[in-house]
């Protein structure tokens, strides 16, 4: 292994020295092998290539103090991944192989798991495929299980700091009736025109109203939104909004903390009500919002005039990754403790 300076890791690829794969073939899923080579030989007619059959989960493993390696809510990404399953007619991975499957690539790759005092992390990507050949449009017999793992830094160069983001309502994420709830590679494909519009302007990322009448907030980025308004955590309720654990885990730790939390439609009008706000997700946890501008009407909703995150967003980033890291006890067995 290479000298890794963990301190200054960006979010970007890097190459671990063993990665997992599991084959389904003939109904069935075979037996998890493990692979030290970076690339894979495809079908040129694999259903993934041609319609999109696919679906990927991140989640995180982290160094506590004590030296120990923790994971964070491992069932949860495999719930989720079961549910792209059914919104792609894919093979459902079972949870045990899935968590099977992290814990061995993480072991195998123990020594790439940044030490606690870095602020780095081990991403883990589970992703699903369909490979098997198909060139009428229909789903695979044959699918490809996949986890890979590479240490990175924070997903923001800054770290834990405000950032722009900006309403364009030219764009959509996802129909209201569509792919938007699932982890599929096609919504995240889909925002790479805005994503890349909203850099050039400036901004950190689009912030998306809903597609069917542009009233309501759905989503920033590729992450969840919430708000922080008279002790309440308001975050919005929508068909097309991916389930974000991080979000399902900070709604859980602000009650906690004796918030209110209100999980509803969000007006885009309401953004001048919030004392705070942020984006949240694995990649970043929380992204604490500086302000959002609204590029068609020339307004400004502001949330920090200091360039400095607000006392609950900074509250919730440090107790999750107090939890995270092991700093705090995991009342909610949310932590996998890899032995």
């Amino acid at each position: 292994m290479e000298n890794i300076d963990w301190s200054n890791l960006g979010f970007g690829y890097m190459k671990a020295d063993y990665n997992i794969r599991c084959k389904f073939s003939n109904g069935a899923w075979g037996e998890l092998e493990v692979h030290d080579n970076e690339y894979l030989s495809m079908h040129i007619s694999a259903t993934a290539l041609h319609y999109g059959q696919e679906s990927f989960e991140g989640l995180k493993a982290f160094r506590g103090k004590d030296g120990k390696i923790r994971i964070f809510r491992m069932k949860d990404n495999a719930l989720r991944m079961q549910d792209s399953s059914v919104g792609t007619l894919m093979a459902k991975v079972p949870v045990e192989m899935f968590e099977e499957a992290v814990l061995k690539a993480v072991k195998l790759n123990e020594h790439y798991v940044p030490p606690y005092e870095s602020g780095a992390s081990l991403y883990i990507r589970p992703v699903l495929f369909g490979s098997g050949p198909q060139i009428g449009v229909r789903p695979a017999t044959e699918y490809m299980f996949i986890v890979f793992v590479l240490p990175v830094g924070p997903y923001f160069k800054g770290g834990f700091q405000t950032t722009p983001f900006v309403i364009m309502r030219e764009y959509d994420r996802s129909a209201p009736l569509g792919m938007g709830k699932y982890k599929v590679g096609g919504n995240y494909a889909a925002s790479l025109v805005a994503g890349q519009r909203s850099h050039e302007l400036g901004y950190s990322n689009i912030f998306y109203l809903d597609a069917r009448e542009k009233k309501y907030i759905d989503e920033c980025g590729a992450a969840n939104f919430f708000g922080i308004k008279s002790n309440t955590y308001v975050t919005p309720k929508s068909s097309s909004i991916l389930p974000s654990i991080t979000n399902k885990s900070l709604m859980v730790l602000a009650e906690e903390m004796g918030l209110t939390v209100e999980r509803r439609d969000v007006p885009v009008e309401e953004l001048s009500t919030f004392d705070e706000a942020g984006a949240c997700g694995t990649a970043a946890v929380i992204s604490p919002i500086e302000r959002i501008d609204d590029y068609d009407k020339n307004i400004s909703y502001i949330f920090s005039k200091d360039g400095k995150p607000g006392p609950i967003c900074e509250k919730l980033y440090h107790k999750l990754q107090a939890i995270q890291y092991g700093n705090e006890p995991d009342t909610h067995g949310w932590v996998t403790i890899v032995e």
